[in-house]
């Protein structure tokens, strides 16, 4: 069994929980409420507060601040969460605030992301699996990020937008609407740019799935008929396509935000 190793400089409440293997570098932080799963790593400078759980394998490098208070002025000292899943490499300066009353009580990442230097997850905000955040982004509060999205640096995302598993959004884009899944989106603000095939191949999709996934795409964002119509037809025409149908379902859940749209498409729809 491998032992805990903590730096005479670190301060380590007396509360916290490590498992085996855990390493802290000099001059950490980690508060009395802080769960490290085995295998952990603190480089050095890192500061954990609050009620986090950090899973097992995961690095976090010098000058990250996670579970320190949201910046939401709803926020009343509630014992909210973050939890960070496992083999996560936390970069420089990233900022992760835990949730609120006023939204899940829990700000939580998946397994196996990578969220780089000067990156922000806001209160609330719940990230999937195999998540890429590059440098600079930001994620507002509440929003809802699926397994296998990655950001391009310095993106911008409003709070309560919905981004669909394996979506790829462009370095610098602003996006204030909801982004379907395997969807592309750039800009200022943000519109679809097609598909993310890129993304689609490297992970192993067949052909056959993508090509299928590109007649439903044509389809829904037409401008004939309503949005709706053309929902309910690729429903209909594709329904044994787990692809199209993951597509379909995003769409016609409830959301707070608008769908982000193709700027071919109808503004109105």
């Amino acid at each position: 069994m491998s032992h805990t190793e903590v730096h005479p400089t670190a301060i380590v409440g007396a509360g916290a929980r490590l498992g085996n293997g855990v390493k802290i570098g000099p001059y950490c932080v980690v508060g009395s409420d802080v769960v490290l799963h085995d295998n952990v790593e603190l480089i050095s400078h890192v500061s954990l507060d609050g009620h986090t759980e950090i899973g097992a394998g995961s690095r976090i490098f010098p000058f990250a601040s996670i579970s320190r208070q949201p910046q939401d002025r709803k926020y009343h000292g509630e014992a909210s969460r973050v939890v960070i899943g496992e083999r996560c490499d936390i970069r420089e300066t990233v900022t992760i605030n835990p949730g609120t009353e006023a939204g899940g009580m829990e700000t939580r990442i998946g397994n196996d992301c990578l969220i780089m230097a000067g990156a922000h997850v806001a209160h609330d905000a719940i990230l999937g699996n195999n998540v890429i955040l590059a440098n600079y982004v930001g994620i507002a509060g509440h929003c809802q990020i699926g397994d296998y999205v990655s950001f391009g640096g310095m993106c911008a995302v409003h709070q309560f937008v919905r981004i669909g598993a394996h979506a790829f959004i462009g370095a610098q884009s602003m996006v204030d609407s909801d982004v379907i899944p395997y969807g592309m989106a750039v800009g200022n603000r943000a519109r679809l740019a097609g598909l993310n095939l890129v993304g689609l191949k490297r992970r192993g999709f067949d052909r056959e799935s993508i090509h299928t996934l590109r007649a439903a795409y044509r389809m829904v964002f037409s401008t004939e008929g309503t949005l709706r119509e053309r929902v309910e037809d690729a429903a209909g025409m594709f329904k044994d396509e787990p692809l199209v149908q993951d597509v379909v379902r995003f769409i016609a859940s409830v959301s707070d935000r608008p769908l982000c749209l193709p700027r071919s498409t109808r503004d109105e729809e």
